[in-house]
């Protein structure tokens, strides 16, 4: 397993059900990584482009997008943890609210789904947020201790997992909460429970090169996790850059 005190930040590229194989030649080909060895790139194509980018990679981690919370058996078109460690993969997002909204995944099963990744040497980063209605009525904490106590399991510690904090909201509507918001969140998540004191936390949501910087730089935030713009190679080069 990647060992996490390594790394001073972390940038995770979720490219969800995008991306084809002369994209991703085109992204490794044009892709510059930063000289700082201490900022930890993750790119997470989609599944069946795994093996491509692994064999392919430059000086980045791959990441699968999700994984299944069984570890084998009959469950058609689900992928184990025990695969993506066959495929060389060293991140899985888990929990992400897309996961959580679109596909009704419950805060049991991301735990289940971490408990196998970490059982497997695979590093889960176990995403957490409130939605815009959550937000207005003033319960994003509770939210987001309802999903830190169910969804990360007692095997976790800031060694093996990730946590990242993306407000539903602020996932691809170009809204991002103010900065003092995000670290102000991301140090109640920090502090919320003595065992998360040390986890890299990240921040999700609407992240670009014109406030990737200011965001990641933030007190209790290790780094983001971005979606369309990890897409565009020139700012997402940019972003990591910074």
């Amino acid at each position: 397993m990647i060992k996490l005190d390594n790394f001073s930040s972390f940038f995770v590229a979720n490219w969800k059900l995008n991306g084809n194989f002369q994209f991703i030649s085109q992204f490794i080909a044009e892709i510059s990584l930063p000289r700082d060895k201490s900022k930890c790139i993750v790119i997470c194509p989609t599944s069946i482009h795994l093996y491509y980018m692994s064999k392919n990679k430059k000086e980045f981690y791959v990441g699968a997008q999700n994984v299944s919370q069984h570890k084998d058996g009959a469950f058609t078109g689900e992928i184990s943890a025990d695969s993506l460690s066959d495929l060389n993969v060293n991140f899985c997002i888990v929990g992400h609210s897309e996961r959580r909204q679109i596909f009704c995944e419950k805060n049991e099963e991301i735990k289940l789904k971490s408990v196998n990744l970490i059982n497997n040497n695979l590093i889960p980063i176990i995403c957490v947020g409130e939605t815009l209605e959550e937000k207005e009525k003033g319960i994003t904490n509770d939210i987001l201790e309802e999903q830190l106590k169910k969804s990360i399991p007692n095997s976790s510690n800031f060694e093996n997992t990730i946590i990242a904090y993306e407000p539903v909201w602020a996932i691809g509507t170009g809204l991002t909460p103010t900065n003092e918001d995000i670290d102000d969140t991301h140090r109640f998540i920090r502090e919320h429970n003595d065992k998360f004191n040390k986890f890299k936390i990240l921040y999700g949501g609407s992240v670009k090169a014109d406030n990737a910087k200011l965001i990641t730089s933030l007190l209790n935030v290790d780094g983001a996790l971005i979606g369309g713009a990890s897409l565009k190679t020139d700012e997402f080069t940019k972003i990591i850059q910074d």
